[in-house]
């Protein structure tokens, strides 16, 4: 498969027309979110499911009612889509949990939880395990059979910067009853370990995952050496030249992750077909692009087992739960652990006369902080 110098230098534009726009993490992802928001449907006044969302924020989070609710996938959607700054993958591949918090007084949506199959590699999660779990086909079941990764986790706003939000999510995925929930859903599961990563890394100084030991802890920086995808309209449109360029799917239609191999092989076709100044000029753009990217800090739960490292490479099917933490996992523990820094909040910002009072949702005509 090849294309000519023309072609090449025709894709090598898009990306520089593309990539070149962004000067930071941070307005690349505005520019995805912004475009993601252009094609949601707009609700009537008054009818938009923004109105589901808690916005009782005089409440004390020590009168909260708190409750976990399995959604459906649409409903999970559109919830999440209008309160998250990130685009929401609709679909899926692997084993895939979506998750409702919910206040039971006010019958409103406190926020949203995706757990899904783990990443292929990471290497702070190699250094946890002091392996690469596809290194033989026993590891690598085992660790599919035992290991859950948290996609989404995304409070709904103010209720998340009022009263640490964030970190009551995040920590409910760290209960044994999300951890039932999800061997529940796929009979032969035995989860015992949690992972997640911070949306950005450089880009904040601190993540709503630190600070919760012993529910999480932080084990590393992640590799952030990976191009960020093309969007909207300029990704079709490239997409759709480089098809007629080679006179056909650039990638197997029915090819998993197809969107990150179209990039990658788009990228590939035009690296070969260019050289000299053409091809110098085509690599700073990759590069530039490469430089958006950021290192994120990795987070693992071992849901209070002694043994979790044994279980998940294998080595052992029997968890062996810590005297010390085990207990601590339990719904109403985290919960419990949760209220007394989320009161301590509350009071502080109220004192202050801080409190945030207006509901943040993404609707295309207002400004809101990408990075929180």
């Amino acid at each position: 498969m090849k294309i000519t110098r023309e072609q090449a230098l025709h894709g090598a534009k898009a990306f520089s027309d593309y990539f070149d726009r962004f000067k930071s993490i941070a307005d690349y992802m505005r520019d995805q979110k912004l475009n993601a928001v252009s094609d949601m449907p707009v609700g009537l006044p008054g009818m938009g499911p923004e109105l589901d969302l808690f916005n009782d924020y005089d409440m004390h989070p020590e009168d909260m009612n708190i409750e976990v609710h399995r959604m459906k996938q649409g409903l999970w959607d559109n919830y999440l889509s209008i309160i998250t700054s990130h685009s929401n993958m609709v679909s899926v591949p692997g084993k895939e949990l979506r998750l409702g918090v919910l206040e039971k007084n006010t019958n409103k949506w406190l926020g949203f939880i995706r757990l899904g199959s783990p990443v292929i590699n990471m290497k702070p999660r190699n250094q946890l395990l002091d392996c690469v779990f596809t290194q033989d086909a026993k590891t690598a079941r085992s660790f599919n059979q035992t290991t859950v990764m948290g996609f989404s986790i995304v409070p709904s706003q103010p209720f998340g910067f009022n009263t640490l939000g964030g970190k009551l999510l995040a920590a409910i995925c760290c209960s044994h009853h999300v951890r039932e929930m999800m061997n529940k859903k796929y009979p032969g599961m035995n989860v015992c370990l949690f992972e997640t990563t911070s949306l950005y890394g450089s880009s904040k100084s601190s993540s709503q995952y630190d600070g919760m030991k012993p529910f999480l802890r932080f084990k590393g920086l992640t590799d952030s050496n990976f191009l960020p995808l093309m969007h909207g309209k300029p990704y079709e449109d490239l997409k759709d030249y480089m098809e007629g360029a080679v006179g056909g799917p650039v990638v197997p239609e029915d090819a998993s992750s197809r969107k990150l191999k179209m990039s990658t092989k788009i990228q590939a076709l035009i690296k070969a077909s260019l050289d000299g100044e053409d091809l110098k000029r085509y690599n700073d753009t990759i590069k530039n692009a490469l430089n958006l990217t950021e290192k994120k800090r990795y987070y693992a739960s071992s849901y209070g087992f002694s043994n979790f490292v044994d279980v998940v490479t294998g080595k052992t099917d029997k968890l062996v739960p810590d005297k010390e933490n085990y207990d601590k996992h339990h719904l109403e523990n985290v919960i419990k652990w949760w209220r007394k820094k989320a009161s301590n909040r509350y009071v502080s910002l109220k004192n202050d006369k801080r409190l945030r009072k207006e509901l943040e949702v993404w609707t295309g005509d207002k400004e809101i902080d990408i990075i929180r």
